[in-house]
């Protein structure tokens, strides 16, 4: 059977708890025996799999799920075959070496200094940092402010020119949406005192 459900083992499982479907049924259908099935169903097959709905998956329609469950002889049919899975990549904090570390206050002063758009957040995350200490850098009372050198971040390797760029055109966005809403604002109180 060449048309199998991406994640059988785990698409069965969640046949076997959330539908009326056979034991066949779902054996042909997830290319398994029809013994492994019953296993799970029994909870001594495939324990410690998480279930994968194949409705959300777009691989059954809850159409054919009920057609085959009010009739037995009936095979479910894969509406889509998935080849390749969305793997979205996690979030990993970023290590910084100790000696990268002392360069991040410098790279939040040279932020602060040539792309003052960017907010504290926007600046803690390509650098790694905090807000806190982008805060204090930029109000000029970080403990250690007399000693700073701005360098840009890209340089010191602290984040990439792409990341800096997408940062950027984001901030400069969010900069003209502020000045067209204030126009709007400063024209309707004009329009409300005439």
């Amino acid at each position: 059977m060449t048309d199998v459900p991406f994640m059988p083992k785990a698409t069965a499982v969640w046949l076997v708890e959330n539908t009326t479907l056979t034991f066949k049924q779902i054996a042909e259908f997830c290319n398994l025996h029809e013994l492994e099935v019953k296993g799970i169903a029994d909870g001594d097959v495939a324990r410690g799999i998480k279930a994968y709905n194949p409705i959300l998956a777009g691989q059954l329609s809850r159409e054919e799920i009920e057609n085959c469950s009010s009739d037995p002889s009936k095979k479910l049919k894969l509406t889509k075959k998935l080849d390749q899975v969305e793997v979205k990549e996690r979030k990993k904090p970023k290590y910084t070496p100790l000696s990268k570390r002392q360069d991040r206050p410098d790279a939040i002063l040279w932020l602060c200094k040539n792309a003052p758009e960017l907010t504290d957040g926007q600046i803690s995350k390509l650098v790694g940092s905090t807000k806190g200490t982008v805060s204090l850098i930029r109000k000029r009372s970080y403990w250690n402010f007399s000693n700073l050198k701005a360098r840009d971040p890209v340089i010191l390797a602290l984040c990439t020119q792409e990341a800096f760029q997408k940062s950027l055109d984001k901030a400069k966005r969010r900069v003209e949406r502020e000045k067209k809403a204030k126009l709007r604002e400063e024209k309707k109180a004009q329009a409300a005192s005439l």
